[in-house]
């Protein structure tokens, strides 16, 4: 497993009495990350807090304001980004602050420039750490809670797998607090209705809300993405360490595996929005695992943005496979026969070698 996700919550990350973040905890985080990253492994953190935290440097008690809570918010991202920062310092682990919204994953442009910069940003060896952007999100369109932005990051990213700390080790037919019968589940490799029953009803405390149903709902989202994902105690020090070494947790399968999760829902688009008729020797590459590159694209049909699916067909009109293109149907004319390394150039800026990548593209 190449890519992982790490989500941490607002309840594990401040004391609940101080309001301050919990600092040993978190240099256990930065241990396991630096860990991870020595054994070949890159590392997304999606973290919770920033809310707690400004409402704690501004004096304010927690409530559910919306406008106070954006305010603390922006107070909280300086501080919550800061820690991160000099907890994985000490690792020589250079870290990025990217806030994410609801449409950021929803719109298809917005969602390949945050995938775009997250993926250069791991190239770089630096730990993203996402949060939801609580300063302009609206009641009406956000995600609520950083399970399920963890799980559409981690699809988004085409994770192997999301590590969800919890102040729970796992998932259990009922709640262990209140019900001694209540039996531990190791694994689940397919969430059914009885799956979601046992998660109960959502939970609300001071720093964080949620609850094991959020964790079952961002489940679904992962193991649908072919993200793998488990459920850990994260109250522990080291966590993350701990679950690798004595596998406490309860495991959700995914059902497949991301690329043939993303290639499939190409697949099944039902109208491709234009055409890019192609070479010969740009089809000779394509059926041995290509990308398609500029300057075997002879002829752009049709009108579109990037990050829209478009057929790709050679001279006789017969489609040869169907991608998400890289470039709006303006920039692909100008480009079109060019080398990738003129792309500069032409354009007045530096895009992606490729039409389309190869991982973004079905062959018919």
């Amino acid at each position: 497993m190449h890519l992982v996700v790490i989500k941490i919550g607002s309840a594990l990350l401040v004391d609940q009495k101080s309001g301050k973040i919990r600092s040993e905890w978190l240099t256990s985080i930065a241990e396991d990350i630096a860990e991870l990253k020595s054994i070949g492994k890159d590392v997304i953190i999606v973290s919770s807090g920033s809310i707690a935290l400004g409402r704690k440097i501004l004096g304010l008690k927690m409530s559910k304001k919306l406008v106070e809570n954006q305010a603390a918010a922006a107070i909280g991202q300086i501080e919550l980004a800061a820690t991160f920062r000099e907890k994985l310092r000490h690792h020589d682990i250079q870290v990025a602050q990217v806030l994410l919204t609801f449409s950021n994953t929803e719109d298809r442009g917005q969602y390949l420039n945050a995938r775009g910069t997250i993926k250069r940003l791991l190239k770089l060896g630096v730990v993203p750490v996402i949060n939801e952007n609580d300063t302009v999100a609206t009641d009406e369109v956000r995600f609520g809670d950083n399970d399920r932005l963890a799980a559409r990051v981690a699809t988004m990213c085409e994770a192997d797998l999301l590590y969800l700390l919890s102040d729970i080790d796992g998932l259990y037919t009922a709640d262990p607090n209140s019900n001694p019968n209540a039996e531990y589940i190791e694994q689940v490799n397919e969430i059914t209705p009885e799956i979601e029953q046992m998660a109960g009803a959502p939970v609300s405390t001071g720093f964080g809300s949620g609850g094991m149903i959020t964790k079952i709902a961002a489940a679904s989202i992962a193991t649908t993405g072919g993200c793998n994902m488990v459920i850990i105690n994260g109250k522990l020090n080291n966590p993350i360490k701990d679950y690798n070494l004595n596998g406490r947790g309860t495991w959700f399968k995914a059902s497949t595996t991301s690329l043939a999760s993303k290639k499939k829902w190409i697949a099944g688009a039902l109208s491709p929005v234009g055409t890019l008729v192609i070479d010969d020797g740009a089809e000779r590459a394509l059926k041995n695992g290509k990308s398609l590159l500029p300057a075997g694209v002879t002829k752009v049909i049709g009108k579109f943005v990037r990050g829209d699916t478009v057929k790709i067909t050679g001279a006789n009109n017969v489609e040869i496979a169907r991608g998400l293109v890289a470039y709006s149907s303006e920039d692909a004319k100008k480009i079109i026969g060019a080398k990738s390394n003129e792309i500069e150039k032409i354009l007045g800026y530096g895009g992606r070698e490729e039409l389309i990548h190869r991982s973004d593209m079905v062959m018919s």
